[in-house]
């Protein structure tokens, strides 16, 4: 078939995909890529190598052009007339390539969790243990004087049975999958040499989440270190400096994820990633055209390449879809710009909506303190006011019950000179038997007593207990005169005393 008829819409699925990935990785036109995959039997890796290396002479092509072209009959058209007089086209087939899905891996390494036996059960086989040591050490010492025997056993068993699952020979032991990534790196180190990659440094669910979070593409690497050819691809086209360079630069946004399939985890990512040849890489990014959600595998390079090839499919795929991501990233951003001026307008409305309810309770605060105090203040002088009106009550039902003075004929008179607060001077006479406390009532009630005797008739106020403000003292010496003790007037003054009257501060006690 010819080339130069020979369309793209006319090719199968699996052609189209094979011309999209030659034309991917060469940038050549489809009506020059298709004559070299005709050629190539559309095997896209040797027509990509025919073409990177020169296309040597082929004999078989050289045989069929040399013999004459039998004539091609006309084609016949396909087309069938519908209801309607028109044509019913064939579907065209979908531009965009489609892409497989990858999984995220999560490894569950074997013989990863120890079981420890019961106590009681270990008590249990601790006969049947000694007795497994006994014949196992006389099994070694059997094949110590014997050697040929395991051998030729082994041989004879080997040859009749078939192991049942494939057993792990290379004896490496499961680890985490941060501890394997540092592993590989050492390994890597250690066999190549100092570089200027840069390896994810965690597992390859790690490094997926994290290409899939920030809209960066991953390029998994696998490595066989059995393969001939891994160390002259990673020597020659991975440590390159045109693929070291295009990995290492932050515009690409490449994250780098390299494993050994001799752990357990890239052995899973390479199941996953239909890696059959090896030395393998591939390009997982985020395809926003299948779902939201979706990670897909845009490119796949196997087998030994160029460094110029390898960085050409690297540069292709990434260039197909970096415009989709980056217009995901820019709604990304502007999303989080906007949930950001939210989160701000949010946090500036819950700041005055705080200063508000902050001075409205300091207002309520303020009001219940006036209030308080104004309610203080009246019950104040609500109290002094009915302080002073039990203390006129009292000492008018009080200036009732002070007997008369006595007359200066009989016995047991005390003559007492007062001088009142006022400064005036009062001279009264008291029976000598009579309380002090008469004395302190009389100096009390004095403006009563000196008044109308009519007028001063009371009850005695309800719960109300009288203090005396004030005390009388002796000028020289000086002695106070107090109600403590119970005492008379004749004990305590005598025949005849002068006294002062002294008022007694609110801060003093009584």
């Amino acid at each position: 078939m010819a080339g130069d008829d020979f369309g793209p819409s006319q090719l199968s699925e699996s052609q189209q995909e094979a011309l999209g990935t030659f034309t991917a990785v060469t940038n050549q036109e489809p009506s020059a890529a298709i004559p070299l995959l005709e050629r190539s039997q559309w095997n896209v890796q040797i027509a990509i190598a025919k073409f990177f290396d020169g296309e040597a002479p082929d004999p078989v092509e050289e045989a069929r052009a040399s013999l004459v072209p039998l004539p091609v009959p006309p084609a016949i058209s396909s087309r069938q007339e519908t209801l309607m007089n028109g044509f019913a086209r064939s579907p065209r087939p979908s531009n965009r390539a489609r892409f497989d899905a990858t999984p995220r891996i999560v490894p569950q390494p074997e013989n990863q969790y120890v079981y420890r036996t019961p106590f009681i059960l270990t008590l249990f086989l601790t006969p049947f243990n000694l007795l497994y040591r006994l014949f196992s050490g006389s099994l070694r010492i059997f094949t110590y004087l014997f050697p040929f025997l395991p051998r030729m056993v082994s041989g004879l068993a080997g040859s009749r049975a078939q192991p049942s699952r494939q057993r792990d020979t290379t004896g490496r032991r499961p680890l985490n999958s941060q501890d394997t990534a540092a592993r590989f790196t050492r390994e890597f180190e250690e066999e190549y040499g100092q570089h200027e990659l840069t390896f994810f440094p965690d597992g390859y669910a790690q490094a997926y989440d994290l290409a899939k979070k920030d809209l960066k593409f991953l390029l998994v690497v696998l490595l066989s270190p059995e393969h001939d050819d891994t160390s002259t691809f990673v020597r020659s086209t991975l440590l390159s400096p045109e693929a070291v360079n295009y990995i290492n630069d932050l515009q690409n946004r490449i994250i780098l994820w390299a494993g050994s399939v001799q752990d357990s985890e890239a052995y899973q990512v390479s199941n996953a990633l239909n890696c059959s040849k090896f030395p393998f890489a591939a390009i997982v990014a985020h395809t926003l055209e299948d779902s939201s959600t979706s990670m897909s595998t845009i490119a796949r390079i196997s087998g030994l390449t160029s460094p110029a090839a390898f960085v050409a499919r690297l540069r292709s795929a990434i260039s197909q879809h970096s415009a989709t991501l980056e217009r995901a990233r820019a709604s990304r951003d502007e999303q989080q710009a906007t949930r950001n001026l939210r989160e701000e307008q949010n946090s500036a409305y819950e700041r005055s909506l705080a200063q508000d309810r902050q001075r409205a309770r300091q207002r309520r605060e303020e009001e219940e303190a006036r209030s308080r105090a104004e309610r203080e203040e009246k019950e104040k002088a609500e109290a002094q006011e009915r302080a002073i009106r039990h203390l006129e009550q009292w000492r008018r039902w009080r200036a009732q019950s002070i007997p008369p003075e006595p007359s200066a004929s009989g016995e047991g008179i005390t003559r007492v000179s007062i001088r009142m607060s006022s400064g005036e001077r009062v001279v009264r006479k008291f029976r000598a038997e009579a309380d002090m406390e008469e004395l302190y009532a009389f100096v009390e009630c004095y403006n009563i007593l000196s008044g109308d005797p009519a007028s001063s008739e009371a009850s005695e106020p309800q719960g109300y207990k009288h203090i005396y403000r004030f005390r009388l003292v002796s000028p020289m010496p000086r002695m106070v005169y107090g109600l403590a003790g119970g005492h008379t007037i004749g004990n305590k003054i005598g025949r005849s005393g002068n006294l002062l009257v002294e008022s007694i501060d609110d801060d003093e006690d009584v």
